[in-house]
């Protein structure tokens, strides 16, 4: 970073800097830690000759259970792409026009636990809803392994309320399915043979100006052989979305891989079960009572509107616990 042409190629200047803090968002902490434990054995020493300091070896210690608890969370982001940036997309499922609002309210939860971990978001597509919501959204999410915490999120979300846009007040179940992919640096080699890549172009909808809405500057791919989808519209250049679209593409099929081989690894064992793209992980009810609850790990939380204001990292963390735990028993 400190050669005077670093900054000449733009997009890999950014992910060396990206690939710099994924480390130290290991390597910081645990170098404190190892300080704050001499500093500690220290204070053991003194406590020897002086039992005031007693409680204050005693909070240290709370501490440094709850910093190593943290960096041990961490220490599970250890996938071949946990490190990568994140490629979210969201599209509403069955519930109508309640599915419909329930996808937005999802693209905001991300985009809300996306700000307050101080990660960048980019909107790469969106599809509004003619009467509330969205059809579908794609965003991405960069920051310290932002795809390794939400690859937890792949699945079918399901919300149950009193619909909003129902005149007699009736319960609707909803649901939205989160597709989850890791951004792929060019540099990484995914073969993808053009003949078999379908492309189309279309007239942008939603924001951005009247130039975006009345040109076709949006872009979508088509992979033949797997059926794999990918769209992207937040250029006003067709050009721009189209490589941006063909690097959501190398994503995608990157994960299609990545599943493949886990599929192939998890046959080995008859009792692992296999949560994938399509099946419901999660339930939000907002009646009769209001609370979060995930379907694999059983992680809950009782206040829906904490959640929906981005509060998901206790699911993720979660989900890193119950995916090691999943894989201990394998081994065994």
């Amino acid at each position: 970073m400190g050669a005077t042409n670093f900054w000449d190629d733009q997009e890999k200047a950014q992910a060396t800097v990206a690939r710099l803090k994924s480390v130290k968002s290991i390597t910081a902490p645990l170098s404190e830690m190892i300080s704050s434990g001499d500093d500690l054995e220290a204070l053991i020493e003194m406590a020897e000759e002086d039992e005031s300091i007693e409680p204050e070896i005693r909070a240290e210690i709370e501490r440094l259970e709850k910093d190593l608890e943290a960096l041990e969370l961490k220490a599970l982001l250890n996938g071949p792409r946990d490190s990568c940036d994140a490629i979210l997309t969201i599209h509403a499922r069955d519930g109508g026009t309640d599915a419909n609002d329930w996808a937005e309210m999802m693209l905001r939860m991300y985009t809300l636990w996306a700000q307050k971990q101080d990660y960048s978001i980019e909107l790469l597509e969106r599809s509004d809803n003619s009467e509330a919501g969205i059809n579908s959204a794609a965003i991405a999410i960069r920051g310290a392994m932002a795809y390794g915490y939400l690859k937890a999120e792949s699945g079918t979300h399901r919300l149950v309320r009193i619909s909003p846009f129902n005149s007699e007040g009736k319960r609707q179940t909803s649901f939205a399915a989160v597709d989850v992919t890791p951004e792929i640096e060019d540099s990484v080699d995914i073969e993808i043979n053009e003949a078999d890549v379908k492309t189309d172009t279309y007239r942008a909808g939603g924001a951005g100006g009247q130039h975006v809405n009345k040109t076709d500057s949006a872009v979508r791919l088509t992979h033949l052989p797997t059926g794999a989808v990918v769209q992207c519209q937040n250029q006003r250049s067709q050009h721009k979305n189209k490589a941006q679209a063909w690097k959501m593409l190398r994503a995608k099929l990157a994960k299609l891989e990545d599943e493949k081989r886990e599929a192939e690894e998890a046959s080995k064992y008859q009792n692992k079960q296999r949560v994938g793209f399509g099946s419901q992980i999660r339930n939000y009810f907002m009646h009769p009572d209001q609370r979060v609850k995930d379907a694999r790990t059983g992680h809950a939380m009782g206040d829906i509107h904490k959640v929906l204001d981005g509060e998901i990292q206790g699911f993720l963390d979660a989900y890193l616990n119950w995916l090691a735990a999943e894989m201990r028993d394998d081994a065994e």
